[in-house]
């Protein structure tokens, strides 16, 4: 991704796309033929599916329809003309190169500093920077592994459908008990991130709570825009041109 000094760039994240909530799934699909068509670049900051069990989802599509038609409108979105970039989240963190080259978009690492409007800007999901959450944290650590990611792969994709959906089951519940401060980013995990990678914006997702906060790192003031997340009423974007940065829907 280059500069996008003087073009539009947009992110989003969240989204949460599945068969179950079909309406989010429409106003994402409007999204791509309405506004995200005058951008020069789509960024995509994780969970864009509610969860996703491996890119053998692609192989048939009769048997998973809903990832198709999300794939083939991520394609015929790109070849308009329209940088496409996904980094992975907590959700979609099994997305690979098969669904990237179907969707026609290109994988980012998490994290990663791009030049937007001429500001060294980190782009991270968001879920490294919830330390506070150690549990979380541990969990993130095992999964997000190489190996871990392999052995799981190995397995009968409705297999672990199945395991996934018990994960996701055990993830709300503990949420509902968990204190909502831990799970929101720390602040000093935050600027270290910033610091680190030399940045001096921050674009997230994962924790929901869409708004801008500023940290100062070296003295210097460094805005942090966190994205929000889609339902059937709601959903947009993160719209940066120049030194224009604002939400839209």
């Amino acid at each position: 991704m280059s500069s996008t000094c003087d073009r539009l760039a947009l992110f989003i994240a969240d989204i949460h796309l599945s068969p179950h909530a079909p309406a989010t799934a429409e106003r994402f699909l409007a999204f791509l033929a309405g506004p995200a068509r005058t951008a020069h670049s789509l960024t995509i900051l994780g969970d864009l599916f509610d969860y996703w069990a491996g890119d053998d989802a692609l192989a048939d599509p009769r048997s998973d329809p809903f990832s198709t038609r999300i794939a083939t409108a991520l394609r015929e979105f790109s070849a308009r003309g329209v940088a496409l970039f996904f980094m992975a989240g907590n959700r979609d963190f099994l997305v690979g190169d098969a669904f990237a080259a179907a969707a026609g978009l290109s994988l980012l690492p998490d994290p990663v500093v791009r030049d937007i409007g001429g500001v060294p800007t980190l782009l991270t999901h968001g879920d490294a920077l919830c330390t506070d959450d150690a549990d979380y944290q541990r969990f993130r650590k095992t999964v997000r592994d190489p190996a871990w990611r392999s052995v799981f792969l190995a397995r009968p994709l409705a297999d672990r459908k199945r395991e996934i959906e018990a994960l996701r089951a055990r993830s709300e519940t503990e949420k509902r008990i968990k204190a909502a401060s831990i799970m929101d980013v720390n602040a000093t995990a935050v600027v270290t991130a910033l610091a680190t990678h030399g940045a001096r914006a921050m674009i997230h997702g994962h924790t929901h709570r869409q708004g801008r906060h500023e940290h100062r790192v070296d003295g210097m003031p460094c805005p942090r825009w966190v994205l929000g997340d889609w339902h059937a009423d709601r959903g947009g974007a993160l719209a940066c041109q120049s030194a224009d940065w604002r939400f839209i829907d």
